[in-house]
């Protein structure tokens, strides 16, 4: 199997002993993204749709530096602190995942790093 890690400055640098992502052979797994914005590595916006923007954005930054798009993505799996903001979060999803709709599952926990609202990672087959 063909390994290889993907770093982008168009995302967040990890804040703890992983990559943002790594493709094995044609699947693309994305480790979970927070809302820090990539210049500064500050939490992006205060609200759910602020990040729930950001986190699909640094997704997006990831799989295009693996030479794939959003619609590569088989697979994404939500973290949300609050399972109140689920509605406010898929507002938002939807936008990024119109035609193309991966398999999904979300979840409340109890909290995330960093005290942030939402936590996506991802898994990507590009061709």
């Amino acid at each position: 199997m063909n390994k290889k890690i993907i770093n982008t400055d168009k995302a967040p640098a990890a804040i703890g002993p992983y990559v943002q992502a790594i493709k094995a052979d044609k699947f693309l797994f994305v480790s979970g993204q927070i809302p820090l914005d990539p210049a500064t590595m500050q939490k992006d916006g205060n609200d759910i749709k602020t990040q729930t923007k950001r986190v699909l954005e640094n997704i997006k930054a990831i799989i295009n530096q693996a030479n794939g798009k959003l619609e590569d993505i088989v697979r994404c799996t939500v973290y949300l602190k609050d399972i109140n903001d689920f509605a406010a979060m898929n507002e938002i999803y939807s936008q990024y995942f119109s035609n193309w709709k991966p398999a999904r599952c979300a979840i409340a926990v109890a909290n995330l790093p960093k005290d942030v609202l939402v936590e996506i990672e991802a898994t990507a087959y590009i061709e």
